[in-house]
């Protein structure tokens, strides 16, 4: 029936296009029955063919030629490689191969970019050896004046130059390095042309013209991008190569010109900037895959890169995302491995040594200081909109500020990251001149000088950033008592960036160079700063709390006169915030002052213990707020000790929540969950019936298998050592069951962990262990008559069966006549064999405690009649 749908084209489409706009409908019961009927017809012979001419049909609603793309360009991942179930045919491939290519004229854009998707993906597949023709059609096709089929085959060819770059296999990069050996030298005349048109219409003033042309200069630089980085092994012997890449600094020079001529036609000016940068992306990823063959291209890069954006060249054309990614290519090339000599220099590649000399004699002094002090005073100064941000949303610039790993896209830390790596790389230069600037900013600061604070906050930040370059340069602890101190104490309101930056720059030297002596002094200044009117230097402070209690010089004793006031301060700055980010961040402040402290915070912790099942039940929505809160119940319970006991109400609902794998926060709280269970039993005094029941949670944790498996054997231990009888009489059965599952399918050091609970049951109950244990007990028993190959294994099935048979001797004889049964032995025979192999791999086991129990359990079987009637079941 199916396949008699698709044998007639023209009445197989009105089929499948009814059924395509039933799929497109709103209302659930017409629209599911339509794609499981697309779904069937998916493996069906002809069924592509249909959709190519649907999609192909411009005359049709554009939602249904959509979803008919979209089921063509999955059925290539499913069906067109030759092996797949259900591949389509080769005469279809060839026929559909044909179709795809027959017209570049589709006018709807997100469709047209569909269809070359599609096209590259089969290109992936086929191209060149079952498609020779696609490549020069494309190329035939680019050339034609129709500005809507020159387009699409442009934006095709993109995407199939993109496709065919990303394959890896030796001999698809081989036909890659063909393909643009062929046509490289057509797509850099195709994009000068496109460029010089651009630029000619924008002389002209004709935007609209200019824009369509800029459309097509992207496109086709998109694809010299891939060639270029892609396409050849050693590009630099390719003249047409370097010779591209040495007039990409022109072709940025007169782009950034455009950018001056451009009007308010955001459109334009958002895709000339997208060119501008796509120029840079070309620089950036050729120094990446090929370091030496960009050794001719240091020099230009260095001076282009420079001049835009540390002089006055820049000034009026550059924008953020360019200055980013200048300041990329420079970083880069400082940074560079392959640019880097040997401590023996004849040690040293020629390529090396040769960039290296280009490096070293481009970075003089005169450049590497005006690159410093313009870093400093121009780029890190706070600009007006983060001084409102700060005023209007305090939290909001206080995350902005951490950046996290933005510094390759956000202009402050992509500035602050290429401080510190050319202060690393030429400390010995930068050195004396950084501290000329920080002498030029002695003493306190006029609060009416807006200008002169800014300056001294970015000082002050280059100091910080760069504190273990300067560790052998600045007397840190004469700073702090001389300036610092006195600094933090100006409480006038103009002088918060002060007070913040100063409180930051100590948490950097804290760890460098900070006198433990001095401790109490910073304690007092945190103290007061806690305190200060505005919230970020506040939440700044925490910071610097965080890193001086986190230090490995930290003294308990130093810091517990000030432990009660500061953490009332933390609590409540934790109560005032109320973005989830700043949450969590002072509640791991919390958390690690409780952790250093341990038992010492017990008579401080009462507020907190209120506070944070509202702050959980608040969070419900804030998974990540949720991790935070269990760090800090980790620390509690273990600074409260048994008195945890108290938190019961809210803390074993909590970690049932979170260890729950039928719950959807699991995924985020399970690893903190299970560590918060872990604690909450070590400091259990005993065995609560709710703290029994969250026991069922264990069975599907166990069946995940995860890398948490060894935190749930611990949890498992505990319970076992806390209230043995009880919890065994309830979930022994279960246990086993989930024990023998497991050792089915897991690693040698998993099966460890499953015995050595097996062993602890046996220890702490040697009379119900072996019972309720007993399904495991013969593959244990097996392993040692086979002769277990790992020692770790075998040590421990032999201190399982140790154990049975020294505190269990009736079991020991049932388990041994079972055994016998089972492998057609007589029972001393059986007997004698393990007994052989126990003596021949008794040096297996390392642990003397378990050695012993060997020893003592081998005795036990010394020939006795008692002993002997006793193994063979005689009464």
């Amino acid at each position: 029936m199916l396949q008699q749908i698709f044998m007639d084209l023209n009445s197989a489409s009105t089929i499948v296009l009814q059924v395509l706009t039933q799929a497109t409908s709103q209302d659930t019961a017409v629209l599911k029955p339509a794609e499981e009927q697309l779904k069937q017809w998916e493996t069906q012979p002809g069924f592509y063919s249909v959709l190519l001419n649907i999609f192909t049909n411009h005359s049709l609603d554009v939602n249904v030629r959509w979803l008919a793309v979209l089921y063509f360009k999955n059925g290539i991942d499913r069906y067109w490689r030759r092996v797949a179930p259900h591949a389509l045919s080769e005469e279809e491939k060839s026929s559909l191969r044909a179709g795809l290519i027959t017209n570049f004229n589709e006018p709807v854009n997100q469709i047209a970019t569909q269809i070359s998707v599609l096209i590259a993906k089969v290109a992936r597949l086929d191209c060149p050896r079952q498609w020779p023709e696609l490549i020069p059609t494309l190329l035939e096709s680019v050339k034609v004046q129709d500005d809507l089929r020159q387009h699409r085959a442009l934006l095709t060819f993109y995407h199939v130059t993109k496709t065919l770059a990303s394959k890896r296999l030796a001999a698809d990069r081989k036909l890659f390095y063909d393909l643009a050996s062929g046509i490289y030298s057509f797509a850099c005349s195709l994009w000068n042309h496109h460029t010089d048109t651009f630029l000619q219409q924008i002389c002209t003033g004709d935007e609209t013209a200019a824009t369509n042309s800029l459309e097509r200069t992207l496109l086709s630089l998109k694809v010299l991008r891939k060639l270029t980085v892609h396409g050849f092994v050693e590009p630099h012997r390719n003249a047409e190569v370097m010779g591209f890449l040495l007039g990409v600094f022109e072709r940025l020079r007169q782009f950034l010109e455009c950018s001056r001529r451009i009007g308010t036609e955001k459109l334009c000016r958002d895709r000339l900037e997208k060119t501008i940068i796509l120029f840079t992306k070309v620089l950036l990823d050729f120094l990446d895959q090929h370091p030496f063959s960009f050794t001719p291209l240091i020099q230009r890069s260095l001076e282009f890169a420079v001049s835009y954006v540390f002089t006055e060249a820049g000034e009026g054309v550059v924008f953020e995302r360019f200055i980013v990614q200048c300041m990329n290519l420079i970083k880069m090339i400082v940074k560079n491995y392959a640019y880097k000599p040997s401590k023996n220099f004849e040690d040293s590649s020629p390529e090396t040594l040769e960039a290296h000399k280009i490096k070293t004699s481009f970075f003089t002094y005169p450049t590497l200081t005006e690159i410093c002090r313009r870093l400093v005073s121009q780029y890190f100064l706070l600009a007006e909109e983060e001084l409102t941000m700060w005023e209007e949303d305090p939290e909001g610039f206080t995350v902005e500020e951490t950046g996290g790993d933005s510094w390759k896209y956000s202009l402050r830390p992509c500035t602050e990251v290429l401080f510190i790596d050319i202060f690393h790389e030429y400390n010995q230069t930068l050195t004396p001149v950084l501290l000329e600037m920080v002498h030029s900013l002695q003493g306190p600061t006029n609060v009416e000088d807006s200008s002169a604070i800014l300056i001294k906050d970015a000082v002050y930040n280059a100091v910080g950033l760069a504190a273990y370059e300067l560790f052998d340069s600045v007397d840190f602890d004469q700073w702090f008592k001389s300036q610092l101190l006195a600094e933090l104490q100006v409480s006038h309101n103009r002088y918060k960036p002060i007070r913040r930056r100063v409180i930051w720059l100590i948490g950097q030297w804290i760890s460098v160079k900070f006198k433990s002596d001095l401790r109490p002094m910073l304690y007092e200044a945190i103290r007061n700063l806690l305190q200060d009117q505005d919230l970020v230097v506040r939440i700044e402070t925490a910071t610097t709390l965080k890193l001086t209690v986190d230090d490995f010089e930290f003294r308990t004793d130093q810091f517990l006169p000030y432990l009660e006031s500061m953490f009332t301060l933390l609590f409540q700055l934790l109560q005032e915030v109320t973005e989830c980010d700043t949450k969590m961040h002072v509640l791991h402040v919390l958390s690690c002052v409780i952790e250093r402290v341990n038992m010492q915070i017990r008579p401080y912790v009462g507020c907190l213990v209120q506070y944070l099942p509202l702050l959980w039940k608040q969070s419900e929505e804030h998974n990540m707020l949720r991790c935070a809160i269990l760090t800090t119940l980790i620390h509690l319970v273990q600074g409260l000790g048994t008195d945890s006991k108290n938190l019961y109400p809210f803390l074993l609902p909590v970690i049932q929540l979170s260890t729950d794998v039928s719950q959807p926060p699991h995924v985020y709280l399970l690893e903190d969950g299970l560590e918060l269970w872990l604690v909450t039993l070590e400091n259990s005094p005993c065995l609560t019936p709710e703290l029994l029941r969250i026991f069922q949670n264990m069975s599907a944790l166990l069946e995940l298998s995860s890398e948490n498996l060894r935190t749930c054997f611990k949890i498992i231990n505990a319970y076992i050592f806390l209230s043995s009888p009880e919890f065994l009489q309830m979930y022994a059965t279960d246990l086993c069951q989930s024990f023998c599952d497991l050792l089915k399918d897991i690693t040698t050091e998993g099966q460890v962990q499953v015995l050595k609970v097996v062993e602890n049951v046996l220890k702490v109950n040697p009379v119900l262990g072996p019972q309720m244990f007993q399904p495991l007990l013969p593959s244990v028993f097996r392993g040692i008559i086979d002769g277990e190959r790992y020692p770790v294994v075998m040590s421990t099935y032999l201190g399982v069966i140790g154990r049975v048979l020294l505190q269990n001797t009736s079991f020991f004889s049932l388990l041994l006549n079972q055994m016998a049964c089972e492998l057609g032995q007589k029972v001393d025979q059986l007997l004698g064999n393990m007994i052989e192999m126990w003596v021949d791999r008794i040096d297996n086991i390392t642990q003397p405690e378990r050695r012993k129990l060997s020893a003592l359990a081998l005795l036990s079987l010394l020939p006795s009649e008692n002993r002997k009637s006793s193994l063979n079941g005689d009464p």
